[in-house]
Formats: structure tokens, sequence, C-alpha cells
């Protein structure tokens, strides 16, 4: 209503519509189809409420997904998460959050080269939502190498480490399951270190959340494979943070991560020091020991024969009674328990007292397992008995006390190059000793190592032909046995000799004296 000049009021007169003004139009459409093809629109509305439907759709499984992908959804998208409206944007990042799940979605993005927007997606000032489903689709693509490297030449790493300390958890589990990913890659791992990103690794042990946790242990496990990095641990306390989870009973889903990164520090000699003078190396002992869980022993064991290759270690792992906990673990009812008890031993009886020890504790244990019917413990267990025999005269005969003769008589039949290889070792190392010989010979170890001169593994002929040397130093081997004679033995040695004698002549890489200069002169000598 308004007033007139005449003081009367009247109705205003409503002004006509412009003709060329489209009315509004609420579309409603049940099709993937249709929502895909509003992604062309120039209006913002549309655009939103299109990339909404698409999110619900492409949240409900692998199936829409790939619908979505058909229909170029994909193409619209790699454009509309850089759009100016933020809604637009917003929403367009949530589809391609969920999309990126599926693998050919991922190939189409890092075709269409969307890494760099995404990253852009990664800025301060962008909403928490962005920040979730951007790093969720970055998560995704660097599964892929390629976009690995993508990310890290943006300098990706440095916003998702910033993002580790975001304050919601999503964003958090994302950036550093992709920090994870990529620090699987050397360049990107001692860029981890070089960025600082220990501090907030290790910060988000105490999440409230079990898979952030596992997470954050898994990229630390990544980056401590690198010394710079474990001396970035080793100042930010990280083995107290990790012998803290070792404690806990209740995070006994965090103990194989945590020992696998333990496994890792524990290859410098500064770092073992340290353990033993804290009383740290002690508790990962008791820990390995005590521990339910076959894959934390496994790893304890790993982690002792990863250290183990030093002498100083070695030392200290001594000095704790590591040889009591290695043997304790050939007990497991897990074969991967024992094999990595059996390699950790292995290296351990480096040192010539913890070979005595081994003695007294376990070699009965290990020539029990030689008969077991798992490949890889009879491997393990033949290895360990080939270092513990040489240059230990008792560990030898320890093999006849223990009744080991026909097990590794056995073995020699084995068709592993390794496992014979390792079996002529031990026999090599019991044949110094006379009373020793005897007994082999008793047990019919010629007549196995005929066969074995037949092996045409270069290997295997070597050990095998040293090994009946060794053992013809008698003349009570030198008879007949079990149906071949001495001579025959002779005569086959003699023949696989002048074979490869053409190799030990030619051969740069064959030691002077070889193996086989050494049967030769065997031969030479005997026949």
């Amino acid at each position: 209503m308004c007033h007139t000049g005449m003081g009367k009021k009247v109705k205003k007169e409503l002004e006509p519509p412009p003709k060329d003004v489209f009315d509004p139009l609420a579309v409603e459409s049940k099709k993937a189809e249709t929502a895909v093809l509003m992604l062309q629109s120039p209006e913002e509305e549309i655009l939103a409420k299109s990339c909404d439907a698409l999110y619900k759709f492409a949240k409900k499984g692998d199936e829409n997904k790939v619908t979505l992908l058909g229909l170029g959804a994909v193409e619209s998208l790699s454009k509309l998460i850089s759009q100016e409206d933020k809604i637009v944007r917003r929403n367009a990042i949530m589809v391609c959050g969920i999309m990126a799940a599926h693998n050919d979605v991922r190939r189409l993005m890092q075709k269409l080269d969307m890494i760099p927007p995404l990253i852009a997606r990664l800025a301060p000032e962008e909403e928490v939502v962005v920040h979730e489903f951007a790093t969720l689709c970055l998560a995704h693509m660097a599964n892929d190498y390629t976009s690995k490297a993508r990310i890290f030449e943006l300098n990706g790493l440095e916003h998702l480490i910033r993002l580790l300390s975001s304050p919601d958890p999503d964003v958090k589990k994302n950036s550093v399951e992709c920090i994870y990913l990529l620090a699987q890659d050397f360049q990107s791992r001692s860029a981890v270190c070089e960025q600082n990103a220990i501090p907030p690794l290790l910060e988000l042990l105490k999440s409230d959340y079990p898979v952030i946790q596992q997470l954050s242990l898994k990229a630390l496990g990544s980056v401590s494979c690198e010394a710079e990095c474990r001396q970035a641990l080793k100042e930010h306390q990280a083995l107290d943070h990790l012998l803290k989870i070792l404690e806990a009973k209740e995070l006994n889903d965090l103990h194989v991560e945590a020992l696998l990164i333990i496994a890792n520090c524990l290859e410098d000699v500064d770092t073992v020091q340290l353990l033993q003078q804290s009383g740290g190396l002690k508790k990962i002992l008791t820990f390995a020991e005590t521990s339910p869980l076959p894959d934390v022993q496994r790893n304890a064991a790993k982690a002792i024969a990863k250290s183990a290759h030093n002498a100083e270690n070695r030392k200290f792992f001594h000095e704790q009674g590591a040889e009591k906990t290695l043997v304790d673990l050939l007990g497991s009812d897990n074969n991967g328990v024992k094999v990595a008890a059996l390699q950790a031993i292995s290296v351990m009886c480096a040192n010539v007292v913890s070979k005595d020890i081994f003695n007294k504790n376990g070699i009965f244990q290990i020539i029990h397992l030689l008969n077991k019917d798992n490949a890889e413990v009879q491997e393990a267990a033949v290895f360990a008995l080939a270092n513990l025999s040489t240059g230990c005269p008792n560990n030898a005969s320890a093999v006849v006390e223990a009744d080991g003769i026909d097990a590794l008589v056995s073995l020699l039949k084995d068709k592993g190059e390794g496992v014979i290889a390792n079996t002529c070792t031990v026999l090599i190392n019991m044949a110094t000793q006379e009373s020793l010989r005897l007994a082999l010979e008793s047990h019919g170890v010629m007549t196995a190592l005929v066969a074995t001169l037949q092996s045409s593994s270069n290997l295997v002929l070597r050990k095998a032909l040293l090994t009946v040397a060794a053992l013809g130093c008698d003349a009570e081997a030198r008879t007949e046995v079990s149906g071949f004679t001495y001579n025959e033995v002779c005569t086959l040695g003699g023949s696989l000799v002048i074979r490869h004698l053409p190799y030990i002549l030619n051969s740069s890489s064959t030691p002077k004296p070889s193996q086989y200069q050494i049967g030769i002169c065997w031969v030479s000598q005997r026949c």
C-alpha cells in the first residue's frame, strides 16, 4: 500500500516479471545419469545438489562407483574440486574421496593429474570436511608408486604432516595412512624426518583410536629403516614410548608393530647399549618369552637376529641372557617362531661363549627340529647346527650325543641345495674327530653321499666332495659300505672333478684353492 497526494490509500500495481527470467525449477531425478549430466550446469546450487546425490550413490558400493566412472563423472569432478564456490568444492571432493577406493577410478584420477588440486585442498583455510576427503583420496592414490612420486614432488608431505595435528580424527587417520604409504619410498622416508614428523607421529600413539595408533606405528616402522630417522626417534625418547606399549597388556594389538620399530633401532650399537643400561633390553627379552602372541615372539627373535650381526650387540645380548630366551622360543607351537629363533641362534653363536651355552641347552632341541615335517624349520635348524659346530668340537660331539646322525643322513636326500650344503658342513665339522668319523661311517653316511655326488648343483657337489674327502681319512671308510666301495666313490669323485675342471680353471669367481682343487688332491692321494 502507498499514500497518494490526496491522502487516500490505494493498491500499488505489481510489476510483471521480466520475460527473460526463468522461474526456479526444483529438479528431482532417480537416475545417476541425470545427476552426472547436471555436473555440467553453470548453477552452483545444482552442482552442489548433484554432487551430494552422487556421494550418497557412490557410498553404497563398488558397482555404483563403476557406474559413475562409465558415465564420465570423474572428468567433471576433477574440475569441480577447484570450484570457487566452497559448497560445490566440498561436495565434489567428498565424491572423489569415496570413489578413489576403486582401482579403475584411481587410474583415471592419475591420468587426469588430479593430485595437484587435491593437495591444494589441504590448505589451512579449507573446511575440515574438505581436509578429510582430500586426505582420504590421497591415501587411496598413494597405493600406486607413480602417485606417491607425484605427491612427494608437489610437497604434499608437508601438508600431510601438518594435518597430523588436526582436531579431527578422520583427518589424522587419513593423513598418517598416506604418510605411511609414502614412507615406503626411500626419498619420502628421509623427508619425513627432515620435516620433523617424528614428534606428531609419536603423539598419535596416545590417540583414543586404535587404527590411528597402528598406522602411526607402521609409519614409524618404515622411517626407522633409515639411520638418521632412528637418531631422531632416539632424541625424542621413542623407545620409552614403545616399551610402555609393550608393557601394557591391553595394547597387545600394537605389540607387533612396536617390536618392528624396536628391531630396526636395535641395529645401532649405541641404542642397544642405552637399552642395556636402562633395563630395556631385558624387558624386550622377557616380553619375547612371555607374550602369548606368535607374531610378537617371531618379531622379537627377528629383532635379536638383526641386531646380533654386530659383535658389540651380541655381547650385550649375551649379558642379558638372550640365549635362554631363544632356546625357550624353540619350544613354541608356531613354526614361524621356531624359524626366527633358529636364525637368531645362528647369528648369536658367532660369540664363542654363546656357542658353549647352546651346547648345554640348545643342540638337543635343534636336533629334534631336524625331524619336523616343515621344510623351513628343517633348513633353519641345520643352518644353526652348521654354525654351532664350526670351530667347536664340543658342539660337534653334542650332535652325536643327541642322536643327530640319522637325521643328518636323512637330510642328504633333501631336494633343497641349502639344506644339503649345510648338512655337509655339519658332517665335515664332525669328521675332524676320529671317534665321530667312526660313528658317521656306522650310520651309512658314505652311501648317502654317493647319491649326493650325482647332484646337478655345483654347491652341493663341492660340499659333498669335501665331505667324502673328510670322511676318507680312515682306512675303514675306504672299505665297502652298504654295497658301495670306496674306490667307486673315488672314481665318481674324480670324474666330477675332471668334469668341472674347465669351470675351475676359467672361473674368476672361484677362490684359489677351490673346493675342486682340494678334491683333485684328495683323489690323487687316495686312488
